[in-house]
């Protein structure tokens, strides 16, 4: 049997725009600098999918003093046709549950 492999991998089941918005679903209020690392792009990758998704109104974003607050438009519905009719909050519930299982696993 062969050892594991430690590069990263060639594909993933989702997309960066998907990583963007669960990573906005965890942190509102984060940085663009942070998104970035946290998803594993560039810092104008993730500038070039907020846009996207803010100008297809999948979320908004508001000015608080120095930075940005984004809010999700969680009943909009995923773009490809096959999922076209699920609102994009069944990923994010995916992820948001995944989470709160994580935390209460660990021990105080």
């Amino acid at each position: 049997m062969n050892a594991p492999d430690d590069r990263p991998p060639t594909w993933t089941f989702l997309t960066h725009h998907a990583r963007v918005l669960v990573t906005l679903t965890r942190d509102p209020d984060g940085r663009v600098r942070d998104i970035a690392t946290e998803v594993g792009i560039t810092e104008r990758a993730v500038h070039a999918i907020i846009t996207d998704l803010h100008q297809a109104g999948y979320l908004t974003r508001e000015r608080v003093g120095r930075r940005n607050r984004y809010t999700l438009n969680l009943d909009r519905h995923f773009r490809y046709p096959t999922e076209a009719g699920l609102p994009i909050r069944l990923l994010i519930r995916i992820f948001t549950d995944q989470d709160l299982h994580h935390s209460t696993d660990r021990s105080p």
